[in-house]
């Protein structure tokens, strides 16, 4: 229950004393049954494709796509999102959601520090921090990346474990994100070059530790900023959504608290870098499938400035089984069809407003330009950088929320709703 401290309290205690809302928190509703055939379906497709992966390009993808099921699992059954945290930070002021960002950013920045502070890596592998060049690109596209997210109604790996619950128009949304990954990877040309500085990571200038304790130092400010915030306008609490009760049924078909979910994500995310060498991303593969896509119907993006990079053609000739990124992406989706399944709240959307749908295929569009503009997404470059001590993922961070602003001043547009101070929950 969340509930504004009593008066008197000693500061320690009201610091740690669950932060205020206009209402007490509601109760979960209860888990429904079992949706026993998705979760067949979802478990025959996991086995019979991992057990492809393994036979057929090795260990190190295989992992890769077990760490995908992983990530998928943990982020549906802890329901951790981006969209909707930015969203009631900006709209009401409720910001335990981005306090639970500040939990899974400083766990991964943890983390990377050991593994990429002592060079440990499997497969071969030489974990590398991620860095972003800091110029026009990243501004604006963080910037676009938020409005998107909002309008198509996820981020990318809300997006992703969206599609593997059975929603339907965010469906749309992930083939307007192929799209505008596309789109962008084809007129690279346009905005390659934009005015742009060299990446800035602080491991560079301080060491491994200087960038720990500069970045955890900083999330902490961040969490008691929210703090105070979220006491002054004493916004409605977060919805809770179905869970079953009991820790050990909890943890197959419950929702998870935010914080066991930062905590999860943060060790499969470490798994990544220590796996793959580097960080875990999400929309350079969209780019990839979309490319192929256009290969396919007679395009021929290899010519494309995009793939012409250093690296790159490597990735689109290849196979996209063998693509770290297009690996855990596809689980991604799988474990969190496993999730909902287990969690029985799978269901496929069938009907959705004509408005809702043009939202989300218009925010998938702007979310897959923006990504490649800005190098990354709310993955990609916001967790990935900021874990990684790089000062682009704390610029990508601050543009997303000026983002965030404008893209709620647009959902009215397109039928979507955004919290009130008088809504029961947000």
């Amino acid at each position: 229950m969340t509930t504004v401290p009593p008066a008197g309290a000693p500061p320690r205690a009201a610091l740690l004393a669950p932060a205020p809302t206009s209402r007490p928190a509601p109760q979960a509703p209860a888990a429904p049954a079992v949706r026993w055939v998705p979760l067949a379906v979802a478990a025959v497709i996991g086995a019979a494709l991992t057990a492809y992966v393994f036979a057929e390009h090795g260990a190190r993808p295989g992992v890769l796509l077990l760490l995908g099921l992983g990530l998928g699992f943990a982020l549906f059954h802890s329901r951790f999102g981006f969209t909707s945290t930015w969203r009631q930070l900006i709209a009401v002021g409720n910001g335990t959601g981005l306090r639970a960002h500040t939990l899974l950013l400083g766990t991964t920045a943890t983390l990377f520090a050991l593994i990429i502070g002592t060079g440990t890596g499997l497969f071969g592998s030489v974990p590398q921090p991620s860095g972003g060049a800091l110029g026009v690109g990243l501004i604006v596209g963080s910037f676009v990346f938020a409005v998107g997210m909002q309008l198509g109604g996820a981020c990318a790996s809300g997006t992703l474990f969206s599609v593997g619950s059975g929603h339907g128009a965010v469906l749309l949304t992930l083939i307007g994100f192929i799209a505008g990954s596309t789109l962008a990877a084809w007129q690279y040309g346009l905005w390659g070059d934009l005015p742009a500085f060299d990446a800035y990571v602080l491991s560079d200038h301080i060491g491994w530790f200087g960038s720990w304790l500069v970045t955890v130092a900083a999330l902490a400010v961040i969490w008691w900023v929210t703090r105070r915030v979220q006491a002054r306008r004493n916004p409605p609490p977060v919805s809770a959504p179905p869970s079953a009760r009991g820790t050990p049924a909890r943890a197959v078909r419950g929702s998870w608290p935010l914080a066991v979910g930062a905590v999860a994500l943060s060790v499969l995310g470490a798994g990544v870098l220590l796996v793959s060498g580097g960080a875990w991303g999400i929309t350079s593969a969209f780019a990839l499938w979309g490319s192929k896509i256009a290969g396919y119907l007679g395009a021929s993006p290899e010519t494309w400035e995009f793939w012409q990079r250093p690296g790159s053609a490597a990735q689109l000739s290849g196979p996209v089984l063998a693509d770290k990124t297009s690996l855990t992406d596809i689980g991604i989706i799988i474990g969190a069809a496993l999730a909902a399944s287990a969690g029985g709240v799978w269901v496929l959307h069938r009907s959705i407003p004509w408005r809702t749908a043009v939202a989300s295929v218009l925010g998938g569009v702007l979310m897959g330009i923006g990504a490649r503009m800005a190098g990354g997404c709310n993955i990609g470059a916001y967790l990935a950088g900021i874990a990684s001590g790089s000062l682009h993922g704390w610029i990508w961070g601050a543009c997303a929320l000026v983002g965030t602003w404008a893209g709620l001043r647009l959902r009215p547009l397109f039928g979507l709703g955004n919290p009130k101070p008088t809504d029961s929950v947000c």
